[in-house]
């Protein structure tokens, strides 16, 4: 692997270690209104987080992909 890319997939892997970290604790503070009573805005935010979910998966095959 070129430098480019072992730093394009470095710096790639932290983005989507924060974008884990950030989801994580949307799900809490999300669960915590739940729990609440704003049901919807944990239905709307649990929609958000699958979509984060997804693009995770992409960026995680576009890492291994540089790293071949």
């Amino acid at each position: 692997m070129d430098e480019k890319a072992t730093i394009t997939a470095d710096t790639l892997e932290l983005l989507m270690m924060n974008q884990t970290a950030i989801r994580s604790a949307l799900e809490e503070v999300s669960l915590w209104v739940s729990q609440r009573g704003s049901t919807h805005i944990h239905d709307n935010v649990m929609v958000a987080l699958t979509t984060l979910d997804i693009h995770s998966e992409a960026i995680w095959v576009g890492i291994q992909r540089l790293r071949s």
